[in-house]
């Protein structure tokens, strides 16, 4: 994958995040302009994290990666922000909620098809679909 995907998911999976982590501020610590010091604090190490991922070309989303490199106790704050914010973030973004789920599909139906042994055609073929709908 050429670097300049590489840094478009790096990009997207960083905005995903930062919105999550807002909603859940906003609704749990009650901060509408920015966020309280602890949910800073889970976002510069989100960030970190994610600038610094090895794995960017060939995950889609850190919850579908293989390596866990959150600490266990910043991984315990993620997982609640994710709890809380997930079902919320379709009101608020709902074009990006529709991109993140077709990405999860798609990579989920990769990793499956190799699995199962599908031909790879088929494959390029839902691929193929999936990225007209996010041209849109």
């Amino acid at each position: 994958m050429n670097s300049e995907k590489t840094e478009k998911k790096r990009h997207d999976e960083l905005q995903a995040v930062t919105r999550m982590i807002e909603i859940y501020c906003r609704g749990k610590h009650g901060h509408n302009t920015s966020l309280c010091k602890d949910c800073q604090k889970l976002m510069d190490y989100a960030r970190s994290r994610i600038e610094h991922c090895p794995f960017m070309e060939s995950k889609s989303f850190c919850s579908n990666c293989n390596v866990h490199c959150y600490s266990p106790d910043m991984r315990v704050k993620i997982k609640e922000v994710m709890r809380y914010s997930g079902p919320r973030i379709m009101f608020y973004h709902p074009i990006m909620c529709i991109q993140h789920a077709l990405t999860s599909l798609t990579a989920k139906l990769k990793k499956y098809s190799l699995k199962l042994g599908i031909p790879n055609m088929l494959y390029l073929l839902i691929l193929q679909n999936n990225m007209e709908v996010f041209s849109l």
